[in-house]
């Protein structure tokens, strides 16, 4: 084997389900360790606050386990995420419609990282996609904040990877018209960056459905510059579950 024991931390803040990461980060921070465009299957939810280790194994893929438990796959691509969006959606569009989505009726993950409401400004990324009005297009307005940027200020390669990550999911579970009952985590995602916002940008996150097969749902997303130029672009594939029930109040007793 290549490299073993490379570890693997994934603090509190970054979460999308409660206790687990948010699966954008969790995948922008494996491929980060490698270095580039990547496509990242997420075996099981990676829990966050304690150390966890990564390995190459025969094959060069990185696999990132819990005791017996295969976590997570990452592999670097070798043919370049393509870097366009299918129909442009402005930044004067995109806060139009920001949080115009049925999810936020009634959010399954009100306290994720990119997408939760009850996140404050500066603590989550505040993400709100809304569907276009007749059109296949979910968007959203992003001004990265200093918190989740690099000592050069442009943003972590991480963060980037979770801002593409659950406008995709809104776009592909609405597309799909899931009944109430029913929720969507991420199994894959594939993406590639050709350049970093820096924090104060007034950028934004354009998502659009890719069709479905079976409890598979694929979408697409990226996310555009002050210009309109394409940072980055992410290929996804969603898995459909049982909606989890409402977490207990805090003091709550059964």
């Amino acid at each position: 084997m290549a490299v073993t024991g490379i570890e693997v931390w994934l603090g509190q803040r970054f979460c999308g389900p409660p206790g687990v990461a948010n699966g954008g980060y969790a995948c922008g921070s494996l491929a980060a360790l490698l270095g580039g465009a990547a496509e990242v299957t997420l075996r099981r939810p990676l829990p966050l606050g304690r150390r966890l280790w990564a390995r190459h194994d025969d094959d060069g893929i990185l696999v990132v386990e819990d005791g017996d438990a295969l976590l997570a796959e990452a592999r670097p691509v070798v043919a370049e995420v393509e870097l366009a969006v299918p129909g442009a959606v402005s930044l004067e569009e995109a806060r139009a419609v920001a949080g115009r989505s049925r999810y936020y009726d009634a959010p399954v993950f009100p306290g994720c990282f990119v997408c939760g409401p009850a996140r404050a400004p500066g603590d989550g990324l505040r993400i709100f996609p809304g569907q276009s009005a007749g059109r296949p297009r979910w968007a959203a307005p992003w001004t990265p904040d200093r918190s989740v940027a690099r000592a050069d200020g442009t943003v972590r390669p991480e963060v980037v990877w979770a801002a593409l990550d659950c406008p995709s999911g809104l776009a592909a579970a609405e597309a799909a018209g899931l009944p109430g009952d029913t929720a969507v985590l991420l199994g894959r995602m594939t993406a590639g960056l050709a350049a970093l916002p820096r924090a104060g940008d007034q950028c934004r996150v354009v998502a659009w459905p890719g069709g479905c097969d079976g409890r598979k749902l694929a979408a697409g997303s990226a996310l555009l510059g002050p210009d309109g130029e394409v940072l980055a672009a992410a290929r996804t594939v969603w898995l459909t579950v049982p909606r989890p029930a409402p977490a207990p109040a805090a003091g709550a007793t059964s």
